[in-house]
């Protein structure tokens, strides 16, 4: 079943196949309330934050540079200033 962000009306819901059956997950000891807020919860904090965030002001134009190339601009900005600062992977 896709993932939905707002709840259907009892109408709008789809009915279920044999193959969602099979792939839906119990969850022992929680109510339905607790159940949905635990799968719209998804992954909880880090143990170790692998990164800090930061706030930083650049030029526009270097944004504009990185965003280009599409998702995953803020690694490869990050790659940049790592092998400029000389800082090993």
């Amino acid at each position: 079943m896709a993932k939905i962000d707002t709840p259907l009306t009892p109408g709008e819901n789809p009915r279920w196949t044999k193959k969602d059956f099979k792939h839906a997950t119990h969850l022992p000891g929680l109510n339905l309330t607790d159940a949905v807020a635990a799968v719209r919860r998804g992954r909880g904090p880090q143990v170790k934050p692998k990164k800090v965030a930061i706030s930083i002001r650049v030029n526009p134009k270097v944004v504009e540079y990185f965003k280009a190339d599409g998702p995953g601009w803020q690694a490869r900005m990050e790659t940049v200033l790592m092998k400029a600062s000389g800082i090993k992977n």
